[in-house]
This record gives C-alpha cells, sequence and structure tokens, in this order.
C-alpha cells in the first residue's frame, strides 16, 4: 500500500509513517513544517517520499496525489489543542476546516477513495457519563473541537456526493515521547525522569482516557485495512479514565522518590478556562475493525519511561 501521511512529520504523523515502513509499505510524507526530511525519526528511506507542503494550497496538494499516486490517506495535519485554537480561532478553521476540504478535493479529483481522519473526544463537549459511546451527543465547546466535528460531517458530505471513504478516529489525549505541547500525562513524567519537583496547582480530579502513542498507531493502520466497516466514526482509546491523583500515584510506583503533586478540583485549559468533562471512551465498536489496545496506564507508562531514557543514553 502506499499511503499519503498529511503532517507527516508531527507528533503522530511521524509515528504512523515508521509503522507504515516497518511493515513493508511506502509512505508520502506531506508536511508544511520546513524541511520534513529532517524531522523524521531515523531520516528518510527508499519508502519515503517527502513533499514540503501544505494542505491549504489546493494546487500543491492536487500535484502531489497526482504525482505520487496514493493509495490511502492518513490525515493528521492540523492546528492542534485548545489552547491552540483560542489563540487564533480563524487560523484554526483555515487549516483544520479548509485544510480538510481540499484534502478530499484532491481525493475527488484523483481517484482517492479511503482517508482515515484524526479527530477528538473534544467533539462530545462535557461527558454525559464516565464512559461514551460515538452516540454520545456531539455538543464541541471550544474552536479545536468544532472544527473537527465539520471535518467530520463534510467527510459525509464527500462520501455521498463522490463515493469517498472517511473514518474518523477520536482520540483521548494521546501521550508519547515528543508531545510538542506541555500536558498531562507527559508534564509529570518528564519531570519525574528528570528529578524536577513539579505541582499543578488544579486538575486532581479530572477523570482522563490517555492513550498510549503505539495504541493509536495500531488503530490507524486496522482503519487503514479494513475493507468493510459499519460505521465512520470510531473511539480510539485505552477504554479507561484515570484521575490525575491516581495518575501520579502510578508513576511514584514507577519512578520512586517523584516529587508530584496536584491540586484538587476540576481540569483548566487556561485561568478561568475549565476543560469540559472528561471520561472514558469506549471502544467497543473500534474492536469491530480489529482495534484492541495493548497499553493500560501503567504499561504506556513503563513504555514511555523506557522510550524517554533510551533516547536519553543515545544523546
Amino acid at each position: 500500500m502506499r499511503v499519503l501521511v498529511t503532517g507527516g512529520a508531527g507528533y503522530i504523523g511521524r509515528e504512523v509513517t515508521k509503522a507504515l515502513v516497518a511493515r513493508g509499505d511506502s509512505v508520502v510524507v506531506f508536511d508544511a513544517g520546513g524541511p520534513a526530511r529532517a524531522r523524521l525519526h531515523g531520516g528518510a528511506s527508499s519508502q519515503i517520499s517527502v513533499v514540503d507542503g501544505d494542505i491549504t494550497d489546493l494546487a500543491g496538494l492536487v500535484a502531489a496525489c497526482k504525482a505520487e499516486k496514493p493509495d490511502a490517506i492518513v490525515h493528521c495535519a492540523a492546528v492542534v489543542g485548545v489552547v491552540f485554537s483560542l489563540s487564533s480561532p480563524s487560523n484554526v478553521v483555515r487549516v483544520n476546516v479548509q485544510g480538510s476540504i481540499n484534502v478530499f478535493e484532491a481525493m475527488r479529483l484523483c481517484g482517492i477513495k479511503r482517508i482515515v481522519h484524526m479527530s477528538t473526544e473534544e467533539v462530545y463537549g462535557d461527558f454525559g457519563a464516565p464512559i461514551v459511546q460515538e452516540d454520545h451527543p456531539a455538543e464541541p465547546r471550544m474552536p479545536y473541537g468544532i472544527t473537527k466535528l465539520a471535518v467530520e460531517h463534510l467527510g459525509r458530505t464527500y462520501r455521498e456526493l463522490h463515493g469517498i471513504d472517511p473514518i474518523n478516529l477520536r482520540t483521548s489525549w494521546v501521550y508519547g515521547v515528543g508531545l510538542p505541547r506541555p500536558r498531562p500525562p507527559t508534564t509529570f513524567l518528564d519531570a519525574a525522569l528528570e528529578g524536577r519537583t513539579y505541582h499543578l496547582d488544579h486538575g486532581g480530579d479530572a477523570a482522563i482516557d490517555f492513550t498510549y502513542m503505539s495504541d493509536v498507531v495500531s488503530g490507524i493502520l486496522c482503519a487503514l485495512d479494513v475493507k468493510k466497516h459499519n460505521y465512520d466514526v470510531y473511539n480510539l482509546a485505552s477504554g479507561e479514565a484515570t484521575s490525575l491523583k491516581k495518575m501520579i500515584e502510578v508513576i511514584k510506583q514507577l519512578i520512586p522518590g517523584a516529587r508530584l503533586s496536584v491540586a484538587d478540583g476540576p481540569y483548566r485549559f487556561l485561568d478561568g478556562l475549565l476543560a469540559p468533562t472528561k471520561g472514558a471512551l469506549d471502544v467497543t465498536r473500534a474492536r469491530e475493525i480489529g482495534y484492541s489496545p495493548k497499553f493500560d496506564l501503567k504499561r504506556g507508562f513503563e513504555a514511555y519511561i523506557q522510550e524517554s531514557l533510551s533516547q536519553h543514553s543515545q544523546t
């Protein structure tokens, strides 16, 4: 299979690229963040074609698809995160919505059918139950979640009108080495590994479905490969929610002497801005396409610690 990965040198995109190459597929890395090749772990290979491009440039995207002839697309390129989306809502709409329309248009013009779109649990807004299924009301509160839900709906329009085959994966607080913004659990894990004291003055009672990167990549491959699927949206997470207070307990078990603490209460994105009430994502539906999460919180943290120490030893 030949797969074009938008944002292919980014946080999730580069891990998807590595996994596709490891199983023998070829990858077109389409990325706007400067020379994408330099940001790929291990560099490029004969299986990787790198295109420096921006999804807001329809002509460039179509040209890449015509030249590279991918069989499918994994759509990771986006302005990601609630805080970033608040700093420039118009840019978030331009990139996440207009950019995604361009991806759909390129697929229409080049005859590409399958697209795996990375969505988010933010589309749900406040969770109405401790664990939510995909038919939970979608009531996003912030520009990031709003744009991701819009892309889901636009994909359905292109499916109806042009026959493309979109699969939307709603992830939840994906963590792994190299997360490009400060957010639990990596803020706590990194502080513990570096021997620093770290205290968060809010959020101890917030229960969140932290999802290890390897599980996310596995789910993306399942969505790429499945021949027949009954839905166009799947939760992609661990299936379990853990409070930040409990999360710290797990880290302290794995890294004795870690000086970590968190205050009680809900989680805040910014001062005065509470995060929606979170919880676990039910992954029963995703099991129908072959997804089976392997990493509960402890196993995910163990893997994170091992990878972080390995990278540190190599520097």
